[in-house]
């Protein structure tokens, strides 16, 4: 069996910039850090490995060069090999484009069983790239994944979180899964893991290598732009009052309120 794990670097929550010209998050030369929510998805992949024989997981991922560490820290996971997407030609790539990036690579490293997927990126929180590459592979997708139940040649059973309640789904293979947190706990990376991931060669593909159409990746491919960046203004307008008794306060108060059309 062969399982892919779609991963992604983001910046780390509290060093997001965008680029106001473009509308793109600014990635190159900043904090980041392997998405924590595919964190789930890697551990998942790893417990199948673990579970049964002859298991093979590959972690791929779409960024600039630097995003190489988390797929390190993908295979020092469990992970048994590691592919970086990196061309400015995929730089702007909206939920879309990027999708369709993925969906060329994996089809382009072969053939595989199962798809992991966190159940979304922190730094855009959308959730749509993981449906969207099972629908351009043309296989079933199931989102919100919080337990596998069975799992075979043929198909999986999972659980799946929905409001108010639980729901169990079964698909033929291959299929995409996209996990919750409540699926298991990430493990922390042991020596021989980090030692591992130190020596492997995470290789690097290009447009060139997955063969895209280049007017469907990038800000050409993407349908869906940030149009307008601006950051809110945080002014304070405040008003000390100043009486010994609580009536004039509260009216002194009111008619402050009603002066900022509050109330």
């Amino acid at each position: 069996m062969r399982i892919a794990v779609l991963v992604k670097e983001v910046p780390a929550t509290d060093k997001v910039k965008m680029d106001e010209k473009t509308g793109t998050m600014i990635r190159s030369g900043m904090e980041s850090e392997l998405n924590p929510l595919d964190m789930y998805a890697v551990e998942e992949a790893v417990r199948i490995k673990e579970k049964f024989e002859n298991v093979h997981v590959v972690a791929i991922s779409m960024g600039p060069p630097q995003a190489v560490n988390s797929l390190k820290e993908a295979i020092s996971m469990g992970c048994d090999d590691g592919y970086l997407m990196s061309d400015k030609n995929f730089a702007g790539s909206d939920t879309l484009a990027t999708a369709y990036a993925l969906s060329a690579a994996i089809q382009k490293l072969g053939n595989f069983d199962l798809i992991f997927t966190g159940e979304r990126a922190t730094d855009g929180e959308t959730g749509q790239v993981g449906p969207s590459v099972a629908t351009q592979l043309g296989i079933p997708v199931v989102t919100y994944v919080s337990k596998i139940e069975k799992i075979s040649d043929e198909f999986v059973r999972v659980c799946r979180s929905i409001e108010g309640g639980k729901e169990t789904v079964e698909v033929e293979l291959p299929a995409l899964l996209s996990v919750v947190k409540e699926i298991n706990e990430p493990r922390i990376p042991n020596l021989a893991g980090k030692i591992a991931s130190k020596s492997k060669k995470v290789p690097l593909l290009t447009a060139n290598d997955i063969e895209v159409i280049l007017d469907k990746v990038g800000l050409s491919g993407s349908p869906t732009r940030v149009v307008k960046v601006f950051y809110p203004k945080l002014s304070r307008d405040g008003k000390i009052i100043k009486v010994r008794d609580l009536e004039s306060a509260v009216n002194e108060l009111v008619e402050f309120m009603k002066q900022k059309g509050v109330i």
